[in-house]
């Protein structure tokens, strides 16, 4: 462990202790500012002169304060938090601290709910000197994407469900889409998968498909027939005639990719296909 040099609103920090006191510890930086950790996380192994790793952040009063919890999200990080509260001047969203996160009205897209979850950025407002939620990213993408050409394997987290798609951060950096068309399994926000890249557009964002080539995919969904199937004991109700919402629903498949399943598991002697359903032979 390597003690921080400052003191870092919204970071991880490793600090020193320096004294003990009734209201807690306070943990020091290299420069000799410190900072206090309340009782309520003061443990018995924390010793004077040892290490510690902290998340600093504001409390109540605007004073900077340490915990041990870990947040949802730290400064300039993404994570899809709860809404458990809602004012005239914007809304608290439920990060993991004894402090909510704020999300001003101008962060927000649309008016806020309790209950609902949204997908936020934890940034640094240079007016209130504070940590608040953003649900604004446009501003905060790389609109150049560098080396990332079409078959590019990418990482991405599900950020937003569209009418063309979802919405995904490439790479920690850069915006994404997958559209509905390119979808055989389920998704939802907050997820983190592979991907890769179909185009790079010209305003920046990349087009997305969850599979690398069309052969690759078409020997996924047959071994996921053939997996489904062998759960099921070796029979299922399913066959050419199915309605392709059920397929969907059980397969994670279009119509078109369970048909073409089916027959390739077929010409290889491996299944019948009934009236009544397919088969294991």
């Amino acid at each position: 462990m390597q003690q921080n040099k400052h003191l870092e609103l919204g970071c991880i920090n490793t600090l020193g202790i320096n004294r003990h006191t009734p209201h807690g510890l306070f943990l020091e930086s290299l420069d000799g500012k410190d900072v206090l950790l309340p009782q309520a996380y003061v443990t018995e192994a924390m010793q004077d002169g040892t290490l510690i790793d902290v998340f600093l952040y504001t409390d109540s009063e605007d004073r900077l304060v340490a915990t041990t919890l870990k947040p949802k999200a730290i400064l300039d990080s993404f994570a899809l938090f709860e809404v458990v509260d809602t004012a005239p001047f914007g809304a608290f969203v439920d990060w993991g601290l004894a402090k909510d996160l704020f999300v001003p009205n101008m962060f927000q897209k649309t008016p806020f709910q309790v209950g609902e979850k949204r997908f936020l950025k934890v940034v640094y407002d240079e007016k209130t000197h504070r940590l608040v939620g953003s649900e604004k990213l446009g501003n905060f993408f790389d609109k150049r994407p560098k080396s990332l050409a079409p078959r590019k394997e990418v990482t991405i987290l599900i950020i937003a469900k569209t009418p063309l798609g979802f919405k995904c951060i490439v790479n920690e950096r850069y915006e994404g889409l997958i559209y509905h068309s390119e979808i055989f399994e389920k998704i939802e926000l907050g997820m983190q998968k592979r991907a890769f890249v179909k185009t790079v557009r010209k305003d920046g964002c990349i087009d997305l498909t969850l599979h690398a080539d069309k052969e690759k995919r078409k020997d996924v969904s047959v071994e996921k027939v053939l997996s489904l199937l062998k759960q099921s004991g070796g029979n299922m109700p399913y066959n050419y005639k199915s309605d392709a919402e059920l397929l969907q629903d059980v397969f994670g498949l279009s119509k078109k990719e369970f048909k073409r399943s089916l027959t390739a598991l077929q010409e290889s002697g491996t299944i019948e296909v009934k009236e009544t359903g397919i088969y294991l032979k």
